[in-house]
This record gives C-alpha cells, structure tokens and sequence, in this order.
C-alpha cells in the first residue's frame, strides 16, 4: 500500500496512511492517517530509532559472537542471537519500507524544481 508524498518548505509531507513500527495483537500491519506531527507520529518515530539502535548493537553483538577468536556458543545461544537477529531484520525492514512509502516520486520532485 505505497503512499503518495509531496514535498513541502520544510521537508516530505506524506499524504495517506503511515506504516507503524508495530503490529496488531494478530499481527497485522497498523497504519496512522498523519501529516507527520503529533502524539503518535512522534512516538513513531521515536520507537523506529529505538528499534534501529537496538539492532546495531545486535550486529556488532553478533560480529564479535562469530569473530575467529571469539568463545564458542552452545546451540542455544546461537538459536537465541539468530531469532534475536531476525527480528531486528524485521524491525529494519519495516522501518524502510515506511520511510520508503513517505519518499516523494521522482517524478513529483522534478516537477516541482
């Protein structure tokens, strides 16, 4: 569900639903109708750096887990960095893909230039 945006003096404004970095209790994605200010689009943002910070330091976590001098994980530890790891994937993942639904065309921005 691609959003269309317009660029304004100050920024982007995206115009449509935002992907949250959260989901329903089923799962599903949920989505705030905002022009980029408020309560929860803040909030939003704020919990998308959290997410993103987290998941560097899970890498560099994980870099040093698999590094050839590094000690040797038992097989629960190495399940546990790989789901931890696969959620920051998904966090991330995310993340682009709202910040990417909130791009203006290129299209719009050669026109308005």
């Amino acid at each position: 569900m691609a959003e269309r945006a317009t660029q304004q003096p100050g920024g982007t404004r995206a115009e449509g639903p935002r992907l949250l970095p959260w989901t329903t209790q089923n799962g599903h994605p949920c989505y705030l109708s905002t022009d980029g200010q408020g309560y929860l689009a803040n909030l939003a943002d704020n919990i998308e750096a959290i997410q993103l910070g987290m998941g560097e330091d899970l890498l560099e976590y994980a870099r040093d887990a698999m590094a050839p001098d590094a000690k040797v994980l038992s097989a629960t530890e190495y399940r546990w960095l790989a789901r931890r790891l696969t959620e920051a994937l998904s966090d991330a993942l995310r993340v682009a893909d709202s910040r990417g639904q909130r791009l203006p065309d290129r299209a719009e921005v050669t026109e308005d230039a």
